[in-house]
């Protein structure tokens, strides 16, 4: 069994306990079936989802990526257009969010399950 970095785990969107196994029946960008998520490792065994309704703590997650997202489409058009207009902000903020909402999504689910889903690493 490869012992990988947690990062690289955690943005490949696999088991916290091994590693190895897929949190999604589908890959992390698709837009089929957002919010599915598998009910357990196909590796370990590990259940990912503790308790009923587990990830609705991910929402909050998902609000802070949307949130980092905004201000960081904010900041680029005031520096890189001179004089910018209102259509200029929204159109690209409505773009963003729906073109990254899949991963947005995603990873806070990701993210929730790997800070508080309590499912720690068992190397090798």
């Amino acid at each position: 069994m490869p012992n990988k970095s947690g990062m690289k785990a955690l943005f490949g969107a696999k088991c916290p306990q091994c590693r190895e196994g897929n949190l999604f029946p589908v890959s992390v960008i698709s837009y089929r079936k957002l919010s599915v998520v598998n009910k357990k490792c196909s590796v370990c065994g590990a259940v990912f989802s503790p308790e009923p309704d587990f990830f609705y703590g991910a929402m909050y997650i998902s609000y802070a990526f949307s949130v980092a997202l905004i201000i960081t489409v904010l900041t680029a058009i005031n520096v890189l257009v001179t004089k910018p207009e209102l259509w200029m902000y929204l159109t690209t903020i409505v773009i963003g969010n729906i073109a990254l909402m899949p991963l947005m999504l995603r990873y806070s689910k990701v993210v929730y399950l790997y800070l508080v889903g309590k499912l720690k690493y068992r190397g090798a």
